[in-house]
């Protein structure tokens, strides 16, 4: 079974994930953001990942730590479920459209973390939920998954569907690196022979 339960408890946050890469798409969301669980919802259906996660922090500052830290405790959660990484794909990559906005993630679980981030939202927040937080989201996630990621919105106009596209194309791009190749079972993804 390819999955792992992790809690992450500082000054700012506390927060508890259980996930399993094998899964039906099941989500469970404990996040007073709703936006930030709407888009976690896309992880969770279009990846097939089953996710549970727990989320408090100090939104009277504001959301920043608790977006962060969840990308942060999302991160770890592939890295450790992946363990070795033997018979992974590896790499990954996925376009999602919504109506007008259309956007591309490229995933490479390399084991060198680096995010490269193409992104213009056509407004800066939805409701009260500041869009700059999302690129903090999958900073976070790149810094402890120790993959390379690229995300790219393409087109749009409606920030939501920006949003909501970049959530799609990084769930199909993970499920796609994450998966496992029968052809490789038991073998590290890598001439250097790890990752």
């Amino acid at each position: 079974m390819r999955n792992t339960s992790i809690e992450r408890n500082t000054k700012e946050t506390q927060i508890s994930l259980s996930l399993e890469l094998d899964g039906a798409g099941k989500s469970s969301q404990d996040v007073d953001i709703p936006f930030f669980a709407h888009m976690l919802d896309q992880i969770a259906k279009h990846g097939d990942f089953d996710i549970d996660l727990k989320a408090t922090g100090d939104l009277e500052v504001d959301a920043h730590h608790t977006v962060e830290d969840v990308g942060i405790t999302l991160g770890d959660a592939f890295n450790k479920a992946l363990g070795d990484k033997k018979g992974i794909t590896r790499y990954g990559y996925a376009y999602a459209p919504l109506d007008e906005a259309l956007s591309r993630v490229v995933i490479d679980f390399s084991g060198r973390p680096g995010l490269i981030w193409n992104v213009n939202f056509t407004k800066q927040t939805i409701n009260d939920f500041d869009l700059q937080l999302i690129k903090e989201f999958f900073q976070g996630f790149t810094n402890k998954s120790l993959a390379t990621i690229h995300i790219d919105n393409l087109k749009g106009e409606n920030a939501h569907h920006q949003a909501e596209t970049i959530f799609k194309a990084f769930a199909l791009a993970l499920k796609q690196s994450c998966s496992l190749d029968e052809a490789k079972s038991g073998q590290i993804p890598s001439t250097k022979g790890c990752l």
